[in-house]
């Protein structure tokens, strides 16, 4: 990995960090005065929860979106393909003529479960790279739940190298 790869996955997962922080502090408090939360020693061993998680959180382990419109959950789904095919995310910036460029309409619903696909550019001189895409997403679900939509409807462009490698253009380093 180059300096500026090392630079560009550092800065998202900081960004990707403050992010959760900042929504986690964004639940507001309980009504009323009640128990204040318990204090965690370093040492000591987390509580047990009393109910048992939610099936949805079961679901999904527990990711969720805070995005309000399919253009922003369009970078957590991005996050999260790269998440699960980090071996397969071309690193650098990609040769000028690339094997395939395909653009894919994704349904996900409210647990982060595929539910359709589409093709609104399909690399039909690839069915297999075509073919390879679709497994790709449905493989890598449960994606992060859509809280704040219900469900989403999220277009990416992929953007394929010869060697089965790929970028996003939500996350693309670019061409040179």
């Amino acid at each position: 990995m180059n300096i500026t790869s090392s630079r560009h996955a550092l800065l998202r997962t900081t960004a990707t960090g403050l992010l959760v922080a900042y929504l986690g502090g964004c639940a507001s408090p309980p009504a009323g005065p009640g128990p204040s939360a318990p204090q965690r020693l370093p040492d000591a061993p987390m509580a047990v929860p009393a109910t048992a998680p939610s099936p949805l959180y079961e679901t999904t382990g527990g990711r969720t979106s805070g995005a309000a419109n399919p253009r922003d959950y369009r970078r957590d789904a991005a996050d999260h393909l790269y998440g699960q095919n980090t071996n397969r995310i071309f690193k650098g910036k990609m040769p000028p003529l690339l094997y395939a460029i395909g653009v894919l309409q994704v349904d996900v619903d409210g647990r982060g479960r595929v539910t359709a696909t589409r093709w609104m550019r399909a690399p039909s001189h690839a069915p297999e790279v075509m073919a390879e895409i679709e497994r790709t997403v449905r493989q890598a679900a449960p994606y992060p739940i859509p809280a704040r939509m219900g469900h989403v409807t999220y277009t990416d462009t992929w953007l394929w190298h010869k060697s089965g490698q790929f970028q996003l253009d939500t996350l693309t380093e670019g061409q040179y």
